[in-house]
């Protein structure tokens, strides 16, 4: 019988690369903390409707892209291709709203997609949002937030943030009609993609990675001459808090988000680290959003990263934690030492909780054990043997420097380790 595999595009993480999750995991979270956001855990499937209300009925993720199925009463379920519009609806469930406040969540996104580098049909998202405050301060706060989170990750240097203003609903309105107008005069010169989402998604066009349509649009109305005053000033002020908080970006006017709930601010961090996948951070302003899934009006602005492609960041730049050796590796030979190593290493635990303490199972030869003992990368080994059993002590032995090794009693070994970790460790 063939052994089962993986759904393609859903991948295993393995213990080597579960350390780099968990840096990349316990950064974000302590950084959010910190800015005062509170952790929501959100469900994994959620209605088909809630993405098609929020995302758009005409977007490639809906159309296209979502796990959906339905369950035993014949209710349209999806497994979550995105996590702002689960967000927004467990604020307005569980009346979150009802003050302003700062949300963030993480984990495994879907979406049906050709798997490639960086991109996969279950990804693994960490967004934040924030609900109740209409002004750039709260758009400005959270690329700043942003703009820290990728010096502490040491990769401020290779992304590049790009923002824009796509306007009020109604001056988007108005710049629709004005650029399917023009770009139906050039209908047939546009790649296939553009000319799909020529009356269904028109603002897409913008972004389209095809030259020969980016040269086209050189002569299209240009966005910004349809923003309405509000969208205008709002956009101006968020520049201005960016200026102060030293915060570089670009103003990309061709820059749109692909869900249709973004109204005013969108934003991009990008780099060229990636080839194709450029984008490791987007988001941006959804102040009709709340109210569009039933709950009151109120404004929101959020932003969402690939944790795949934060990690092949820090990769391409070198900043990946090297992986933790145990501080300590337990070699025993025979029964009552075995016992004695057990007991004399969960004192040692509770009285050194942040070490790490690998004990060799299954027996073996002493010899073997060593040979286990050096591969693991511990610094130092503590030998039990007959002799030590009898003595009530235990043998330490540097496994990094070639120094010698000594003896100890079982009771002084909690309080004097800490300082033998230290003199071995280079």
């Amino acid at each position: 019988m063939d052994a089962l595999r993986s759904i393609r595009g859903m991948n295993d993480i393995l213990p080597t690369d579960a350390t780099h999750w968990q840096f990349l995991e316990k950064s974000v979270a302590e950084l959010l903390e910190r800015y005062g956001y509170g952790e929501l855990r959100l469900p994994l499937v959620e209605p088909t409707a809630l993405f098609s209300r929020s995302i758009g009925e005409v977007t490639d993720i809906v159309e296209k892209e979502m796990y959906s199925f339905e369950d035993r009463n014949g209710d349209s379920m999806s497994l979550r291709p995105e996590g702002t519009a689960g967000c927004v609806r467990a604020a307005i469930q569980n009346n979150l709203i009802a003050n302003p406040c700062r949300l963030w969540y993480s984990g495994p996104m879907f979406r049906y997609e050709r798997p490639q580098k960086g991109r996969q049909r279950q990804f693994h998202q960490i967004g934040a949002e924030i609900f109740g405050y209409a002004t750039p301060d709260a758009d400005a706060e959270l690329i700043i937030l942003l703009a820290r989170l990728w010096r502490i990750l040491g990769i401020a240097d290779a992304v590049t943030l790009e923002i824009n203003s796509i306007g009020s609903s109604e001056a988007r309105a108005a710049y629709r009609a004005a650029l399917v107008a023009y770009l139906e005069q050039h209908q047939e010169a546009l790649d296939e993609d553009s000319q799909r989402r020529l009356l269904s998604n028109p603002l897409r066009i913008l972004d389209s990675k095809n030259p020969d349509t980016q040269a086209l649009l050189n002569d299209a109305p240009a966005l910004e001459e349809y923003l309405d005053e509000e969208s205008v000033e709002h956009f101006a002020t968020l520049r201005a808090y960016l200026d102060t908080a030293g915060v570089s970006y670009t103003v990309n006017p061709r820059l749109v988000r692909g869900l249709d709930y973004y109204n005013k601010t969108v934003f991009e961090w990008v780099t060229d680290k990636l080839g194709a996948q450029g984008t490791v951070c987007a988001g941006g302003r959804y102040d009709g959003l709340v109210q569009q899934l039933g709950g009151r009006s109120t404004p929101g602005v959020g932003f969402a990263m690939g944790m795949e492609r934060l990690l092949l960041m820090l990769e391409a730049c070198g900043k990946l934690p090297d992986a933790r050796s145990p501080d300590i590796f337990v070699v025993t030979s025979g029964t009552d030492a075995l016992h004695a190593a057990i007991a004399a290493v969960e004192q040692l635990r509770d009285a050194q909780p942040s070490l790490s303490i690998v004990q060799q199972l299954g027996g073996g030869s002493f010899r073997s054990q060593m040979k286990k003992a050096d591969r693991s990368g511990a610094t130092l080994a503590l030998l039990w043997g007959e002799d030590e059993v009898a003595a009530g002590e235990v043998t330490v032995k540097p496994l990094r420097d070639g120094q010698e090794q000594l003896r100890l009693s079982v009771a002084s070994l909690a309080e004097t380790i800490p300082s033998l970790l230290q003199q071995h460790t280079h």
